[in-house]
């Protein structure tokens, strides 16, 4: 499922095709997605003009002038397919090179100007929702936690919302009611970098060590958004190339090779923590 970072390299893809434009039509090929498409879809965003578009976690949302908000979630294998006279780009294309198969095209925006908009989901985890305006407070974002990149989140921010919290730190910081749009892979890597264990218990971390999770939690979403995203396997560039940032891995998927930090010396581990694998250093993460 695509992270922060891939969210934010679609969302910048896709902010020159649909920003200010006015969708002349809408298409739905079929009722739902994940989950069943709003009551009235189709005539709702017909002929409605798109403004700023927008990321909040692994959400994107595009602000309406009807009043209402489109959001939409990639799920594992969502995509936009972006269609005009110079060609087609892909932001959040696949890792492999098959072009996607028209079969599992969903739903269809033209747009004004000649473009046409296709989101393509073969494995149908993506959804699509239409809010209110004020769509902050609405759906899923009424409960979830700060941007991690915003200047509100802090150590000090995160220590108010860990303490007495016995749950492991991995497992805290997945949580998008604590902190918003972190995944596995990002996650880990911050928590290395950090130099703290992923299994010690969030509300057991000095306000010292969370400042340097916090900086480090930045630093690893800087890196990965300028290279593009991680595109292990589902997302690339809005040009269609794949994105560098898993060539600076430092844990992720690196199971058996010698630990990254200078000095250490230590090799990567792997567990399992919730069904999910975490990867890090059990000699230099404490």
């Amino acid at each position: 499922m695509p992270e922060l970072p891939e969210v934010e390299t679609v969302r910048r893809g896709l902010a020159s095709a649909m920003e200010g434009r006015r969708i002349l039509t809408a298409e739905a090929r079929r009722k739902d997605l994940r989950f069943p498409l709003p009551q009235g879809f189709v005539e709702r965003l017909t002929g409605a003009r798109i403004g700023r578009l927008a990321r909040r976690g692994k959400y994107l949302i595009a602000p309406l002038d009807t009043g209402e908000a489109l959001m939409a979630h990639l799920g594992m294998s969502g995509r936009f397919t972006i269609i005009a006279e110079k060609g087609a780009e892909r932001p959040g294309d696949f890792y492999y090179a098959a072009p996607p198969d028209p079969i599992h095209t969903h739903v269809v925006f033209v747009l004004e100007g000649g473009l046409r908009l296709e989101y393509n989901d073969p494995r149908r985890f993506g959804f699509m929702d239409l809010l209110p305006a004020d769509w902050e407070r609405a759906g899923p974002f009424a409960a979830m936690g700060p941007e991690p990149l915003d200047e509100t989140f802090s150590g000090k921010s995160l220590a108010a919302v860990v303490a007495g919290r016995t749950q492991s730190v991995k497992a805290s910081l997945l949580d998008q009611r604590l902190v918003a749009g972190l995944g596995n892979i990002y996650v880990c890597e911050a928590l290395h970098r950090a130099g703290i264990s992923p299994t010690r218990a969030a509300g057991r971390i000095s306000l010292a060590r969370l400042n340097a999770l916090v900086l480090a939690i930045r630093q690893v979403l800087a890196e990965a958004i300028a290279a593009g995203g991680s595109s292990l396997r589902d997302y690339a560039q809005a040009d269609g190339g794949l994105g560098y940032f898993q060539h600076g891995f430092r844990v992720y998927d690196r199971e058996g090779e010698p630990c990254l930090a200078s000095g250490c010396g230590g090799k990567v581990r792997r567990i399992v923590q919730a069904g999910r694998s975490t990867f890090y250093c059990g000699q230099c993460q404490r």
